[in-house]
């Protein structure tokens, strides 16, 4: 397999080489320099400064010829996630935070695609749209911009499209393996979202309409401080009434853009209450919370408990929905119920 080297040091080249070489011949790009003849096979490694927008426009500049390469792997050293967000919405497939991490994710696309054969191109391309929607609207967010109804539809589109094809077991099991954080949260709970709704039979756009609101249902974590979100253990009190604005913020942020209907809004606002009263913004009780809301709450707090974290292993799909069976009075009995199909992959 050859690994496209693309950088803005020449002297990472040796040791990049160091590591791939000879099992993988690995082809340099220098940032600014001249290209190289590209084929449709391969990795593609960026190890370049994100943090400098010359180098970016450079290297969405090369991007360009590099497109047809669909597994695209960023270094970003320290894993900022202002960076990881400029990587993913850049079409980065994974990002690691040393290239020395780069070994075992080029195995495992290597094994992937051996096993896979072309399916495995098809369908990093697909999660790479997907991600990089996500990527874009985040971006905006924080950068004052209003958020882009049209990357969120396209972002549902292609996870709903990959779990219908693929199944959601497929879905889960590739997200956490390339993708972490809140990207990674999301991309989950839109597709348990979207599992769910396909299981109890939903209408094409009821499916859609779900798995709207469960693509949207964080973007009010955009404005959280990343010093909470990158947080790698618990929360203190006050970080933790900080994160719990995310809801309202969110709801903030989408009332008023055309295409977001208030059925999403409620989603967006709503997906942490629970029916007895104890969730927030509003402490809402029982018949005040939505079918829709009922629906995504259950698929957020699934999601939650499988994502992988840099501090723990995600939970066994089984012990996660014994949780919610738990839950009784916060969460409808009957939906759990239903749900389990969907939870234990069965």
């Amino acid at each position: 397999m050859l690994v496209y080297f693309v950088t803005d040091e020449p002297t990472k080249l040796p040791a990049v080489r160091a590591m791939f070489e000879p099992q993988h011949a690995v082809v340099p790009w220098l940032l600014g320099g001249d290209g190289t003849r590209i084929r449709s096979h391969g990795v593609l490694m960026v190890d370049v400064d994100l943090r400098q927008m010359p180098r970016v426009d450079q290297l969405r500049f090369i991007l360009r010829d590099l497109a047809g390469i669909s597994e695209k792997l960023f270094v970003v050293h320290n894993l900022s996630r202002s960076m990881v967000a400029q990587a993913y919405a850049l079409g980065a497939t994974a990002v690691v935070s040393r290239a020395k991490e780069a070994i075992a994710k080029v195995a495992q696309i290597e094994a992937t695609e051996a096993a896979a054969g072309d399916k495995a191109a098809i369908s990093g391309s697909e999660m790479d749209e997907g991600v990089a929607a996500f990527a874009s609207m985040f971006s905006n967010v924080r950068l004052g911009k209003p958020v882009k109804v049209a990357d969120a539809k396209r972002a549902t589109s292609k996870i709903i499209n990959r779990v219908g094809q693929d199944g959601l077991s497929a879905w889960l099991d590739e997200v956490r393996r390339y993708h972490e954080g809140t990207f990674q949260h999301c991309l989950l709970v839109t597709g348990v979202a979207v599992g769910f709704a396909l299981d109890i039979g939903f209408s094409g756009a009821d499916v859609s309409r779900l798995g709207l609101a469960a693509t949207l249902h964080d973007i009010g974590k955009a404005r959280i401080p990343l010093s909470i979100l990158d947080k790698p253990g618990r929360l203190d009190p006050d970080e933790e009434e900080i994160i719990k604005r995310h809801p309202v913020i969110g709801y903030d942020l989408l009332k008023g853009v055309t295409g977001i209907s208030q059925e999403i809004l409620d989603g967006v606002r709503h997906h942490h209450e629970y029916l007895d009263g104890s969730g927030y913004p509003d402490g809402l009780k029982a018949s005040q919370i939505s079918d829709l809301v009922r629906l995504l709450t259950i698929s957020d707090i699934f999601a939650a408990l499988i994502e992988s974290r840099t501090y723990r292993p995600p939970m066994p799909r089984p012990a996660a929905y014994q949780i919610l069976c738990g839950m009784e009075g916060k969460l409808e009995g009957s939906l759990v119920r239903a749900f389990r199909s969907v939870a234990l992959g069965s």
